[in-house]
């Protein structure tokens, strides 16, 4: 049976997208995606007019995803809560389209209209942003110092999820709780044992 065209693009998008993640955007060609796919070069380029713009789709959807799955952490009304959600969330990411974020955090040769991952990092502090600078008002804070916490928590959350992308030790939610226990305790409070409370 023949696939559509809506179910052949997908194809292809689902081999690049493993074909970029294993050997990056300079190391695959739109041969092997056509072959991988079992098809001819002239159909790869039909659907998205060369590896650029087949890369500049995954890249697209893999920004959305993980963007959406950001956002949607930071709903809680707790603030340990919704640092402990988004760790979670980003470690989720990690953990379940590990091909999607090594092409994520790669630098990427082709602009997309999402941007690049610094670009989403950005993204995701502003949300952070607002939702500190609430915080910091009701608390007395200085509400200007907002976006500057909003990038250091940003920051270590996904410079953990870098690392922790090859390491894989020690477990998601362990790595979670270690996170939130540097945030949320800082330096001079570590608690030895941390665990999140989103288990309680």
């Amino acid at each position: 049976m023949r696939m559509t065209g809506t179910e052949r693009r997908q194809q292809l998008l689902n081999v690049a997208k493993a074909l970029f993640a294993e050997k990056g955007f300079d190391g695959t060609s739109v041969e092997e995606i056509a072959q991988r796919a079992d098809v001819s070069k002239p159909v790869v380029y039909e659907h998205f007019g060369g590896k650029e713009g087949i890369y500049a789709v995954v890249v697209d959807r893999e920004t959305q995803t993980l963007l959406d799955l950001m956002v949607s952490s930071l709903d809680a009304d707790h603030p340990r809560t919704m640092l402990e959600q988004a760790a979670v969330a980003l470690l989720t990411y990690v953990e379940e389209s590990e091909g999607g974020f090594r092409i994520l955090v790669r630098d990427s040769p082709v602009v997309t209209s999402t941007g690049t991952f610094s670009t989403l990092l950005n993204d995701i502090a502003s949300q952070v942003e607002h939702i500190l600078g609430q915080q910091f008002s009701a608390r007395g804070y200085d509400r200007k110092l907002a976006p500057l916490y909003a990038q250091a928590l940003v920051g270590m959350v996904a410079l953990t999820g870098q690392w922790w992308l090859d390491a894989r030790k020690p477990k998601r939610d362990e790595v979670a709780a270690h996170l939130v226990n540097l945030a949320w305790n800082g330096l001079s409070r570590l608690d030895p044992k941390p665990r999140l409370q989103l288990d309680d």
